[in-house]
């Protein structure tokens, strides 16, 4: 079942400029209704005359192609059954219409598995075939419909769709007719659903998230990335997730996870990646009402910011941003040489062994500079001066975000 309550959007508006549909998204209004279906909930995205507008577009281009012969429109199931609806309606000329069902969608993400449930009919040979879709993504499911129509010996076929996020498609096939190109957001109503509910909606709506701010946060030792986090925490309701800290927490407590963890330190070897990741996804999950999180200490090479990144993609998130603390090594030499004095660690009183620290830093976070930099995520920080004057630089970054 669905329930509406009210809350502030950011609601989109379309409009047609020289026959091609333009979203533009508008200030924050208020009074706007939310859908929840199941654990979800949705703003509102496009009104019915919105979508009309575009089911309009696609009836009249292709029209214009087949105004002397008649096609047979194949609607994919389950989610275009109301946009071949709503097309044939304002098609002006004779034509036909089948369905195939094909599925790749459980919950909020494709599984990567097309399944064909419901076969194209026998009768289409010779025919001009139209696929319409609802929606193209990925372009996994149109890739099977190709493959379908491949071994039947039809004259001609093409491919139209509602919805097409361009951003994201990848498949190799022209899709010949659109009636908007849309963001790369989760989209129910009007035919498409989230586990099986939705369809039956006049309007489209997209799901509703906070935004989050999730940053890695670098910096060699003594650069002051603990301090920084503390005061980064409060200002954005960040949870900062220390490796250190919680490989502590986890080894002190004789969690699963610690007790592994500790039977590869004790025996002198690197505690696996997948150890790793999962003490942090134990952190996020026991956290959900952050609006984000601080990773540090953790990645600290390629393979674990790849690691890092697929867990997010999972949870429907991502890395925002990577800031490093730039400082210069003198000056930092200096501050852990003093902080030594206090701590009593004797890896901050011997000066050759802070500059293999930093050797090793170095080493390991020049790959993952170029990691972060080819997603446009990487951004540098001076590190020295007043602990005030650090955090607004700082936080400058976060809020460009």
């Amino acid at each position: 079942m669905f329930s509406q309550k009210y809350g502030e959007i950011l609601k989109p508006k379309v409009y047609l400029e020289k026959s091609e549909i333009k979203i533009v998204y508008l200030p924050p209004v208020k009074s706007e209704f939310l859908m929840q279906l199941h654990d979800k909930s949705f703003v509102p995205f496009l009104s019915e005359a919105q979508i009309m507008a575009a089911v309009q577009k696609v009836a009249d281009a292709i029209a214009e192609d087949y105004k002397d012969e008649t096609p047979i429109f194949v609607g994919v199931l389950n989610g275009s059954f109301m946009f071949v609806s709503d097309l044939l309606k304002v098609y002006p000329h004779p034509c036909e219409v089948t369905f195939v069902k094909m599925s790749s969608y459980e919950g909020l993400t494709s599984t990567g598995i097309v399944e064909t449930l419901l076969d194209v009919s026998e009768d289409i040979e010779g025919k001009s075939v139209i696929i319409l879709e609802d929606i193209i993504d990925t372009g996994r499911t149109l890739k099977e419909l190709v493959h379908m129509f491949s071994n039947i010996n039809v004259k001609e076929f093409k491919v139209a769709t509602l919805f097409y996020k361009s951003e994201i498609y990848k498949g190799e096939y022209t899709i010949d007719y659109f009636g908007m190109e849309i963001p790369d957001k989760f989209i129910v109503g009007y035919g498409l659903d989230y586990n099986e509910l939705g369809r039956n909606l006049r309007e489209v709506y997209q799901l509703n998230q906070p935004h989050m701010i999730n940053l890695v946060l670098f910096g060699k030792p003594g650069a002051g990335k603990g301090t920084q986090a503390e005061f980064l925490k409060e200002k954005y309701n960040l949870k900062h997730i220390s490796t250190g800290d919680v490989f502590r927490y986890n080894i002190k407590n004789n969690t699963e996870l610690g007790v592994l963890a500790k039977s590869y330190m004790d025996k002198g070897d690197l505690v696996p990646d997948e150890v790793t990741i999962k003490m942090l996804q134990d952190e996020v999950e026991k956290n959900a009402d952050a609006s984000g999180f601080i990773f540090d200490g953790f990645p600290r090479t390629t393979a674990q910011a790849e690691a890092l990144d697929a867990f997010l993609m999972s949870k429907d998130m991502k890395i925002n941003a990577t800031i490093a603390l730039d400082a210069n090594d003198e000056v930092l030499i200096q501050r852990l040489l003093e902080r030594g004095k206090v701590s009593g660690r004797p890896d901050d009183q011997d000066e050759d062994k802070i500059r293999n620290r930093f050797d090793e830093y170095n080493q390991k976070t020049a790959p993952l500079k170029d990691y972060y930099e080819s997603q446009g995520k990487f951004h540098s920080v001076n590190g020295i001066g007043a602990i005030d004057d650090i955090t607004a630089r700082l936080a400058k970054v976060i809020e460009e975000l």
